[in-house]
């Protein structure tokens, strides 16, 4: 269906009759499950390392829950449609904790930049582990999301789409070099007939796709793009295009999409963010990396509230550090890992590389195409 606002709801296929057709007929995973799991950490210390070479970066410590008073849990969107997990917490307090268990930590990585007292040219990655109850589970959306949620103090001159690609670049030959590094190790993975690991990602702005693909919905106009282009940065998500709509809604509080920007010929666009997305050989289909982005300044950060209709919040303590200049400016963004894990070592499901609770449904989908979930 061919429907631009129903593309926004949320992440996922949304039917298990759609997940029953695009799920391969013909798998058969490359490496057993114990090899998978050697594989997994394999890639997790690449990256980790890589990402600390590259970017500058020091792994931390990081919140699985915070209280919601301080505003610096994720809300992944700006429609309200994606809560948190929330409890109280604290026997004998008069007045209990309000607690909620983080959907990411891209809010609490920029405070936390202060508090590891990080230079210009410096930051933090994190290990995030998170629940995210509001998705629709199919083989590559999960309840149970880990990330490497990093973060790195810029200046204001860092402020451009230049230094926003330098930093995808540098990700991108990360995430590649630990693929090739697996395929070392594990041979299997090599021989499977699989296309190489693209060496470049090419870089396309939201707006541009829009002219390209003009009467298809987002995440159409995605598998389209990448059915040519196997791994793309797009950029400029959560602006409302010239059709009306964003290319995705995007949280109004971490990424600056407002900020005016130019094509390399010369155009008005707008938006310091965007997505790693690759083709997936194996399922065929778009398959998101990471979302990241140059982060909003006190006079942004205004602008998008205002947008959203979230001028309530400026009052919160994390908007107020930003208003009050007590954080720095930044630029940071969550590298999926388990999908990381899943495009690498070319498995058809998320479960096959990371444990959740996955519908009965799914499992039995899966079952009848060799797709087996571990639990």
């Amino acid at each position: 269906m061919n429907d631009k606002k129903a593309d926004l709801a949320g992440p996922g296929i949304s039917t298990y009759e759609e997940v029953a057709k695009i799920l391969p007929t013909d798998y058969h995973p490359v490496l057993p499950p114990m090899e998978r799991m050697k594989a997994v950490y394999e890639i997790k210390r690449y990256i980790e390392d890589g990402l600390a070479r590259e970017l500058n970066l020091n792994l931390v410590q990081v919140p699985l829950i915070v209280t919601r008073e301080s505003g610096v849990n994720d809300m992944l969107d700006r429609d309200g449609s994606r809560t948190p997990v929330e409890f109280p917490c604290g026997l004998g307090l008069e007045k209990r904790l309000n607690a909620q268990v983080v959907q990411a930590a891209t809010k609490w990585k920029r405070v936390a930049l202060k508090q590891f007292d990080c230079k210009v040219g410096e930051g933090i990655n994190t290990d995030m582990r998170a629940v995210r109850k509001d998705y629709f589970l199919d083989h590559d959306h999960s309840s149970y999301v880990d990330q490497w949620d990093w973060e790195k103090v810029i200046t204001a001159k860092d402020r451009n789409l230049d230094y926003l690609k330098d930093t995808v670049r540098k990700i991108w030959k990360v995430i590649r070099g630990a693929g090739l590094h697996a395929q070392d190790l594990f041979p299997a993975l090599k021989k499977a007939g699989f296309p190489e690991i693209p060496e470049e990602l090419e870089f396309f702005h939201a707006e541009d796709i829009l002219d390209m693909y003009p009467d298809l919905p987002r995440k159409q106009r995605e598998t389209r793009l990448i059915q040519e282009h196997p791994a793309v940065f797009i950029i400029g998500i959560g602006w409302v295009l010239a059709d009306g709509y964003p290319h995705e809604m995007r949280a109004a509080d971490y990424d600056d999409w407002v900020t005016e920007t130019h094509s390399e010929d010369g155009r008005p666009m707008h938006g310091l963010n965007g997505d790693i997305l690759v083709f997936n050989p194996v399922t065929k289909r778009r398959h998101e990396l990471s979302s990241m982005g140059i982060r909003v300044t006190k006079e942004t950060l205004v602008k998008q509230m205002e947008i959203a209709g979230l001028t309530e919040n400026l009052a919160l303590p994390y908007h107020q550090a930003i208003l009050n200049d007590r954080i720095p400016l930044s630029i940071g963004g969550g590298i999926g890992q388990a999908r990381t894990y899943m495009y690498l070592l070319r498995t058809a499901h998320l479960g096959e590389v990371t444990v959740t609770v996955w519908p009965d449904q799914l499992k039995k989908i899966c079952a009848e195409r060799n797709i087996h979930v571990l639990e």
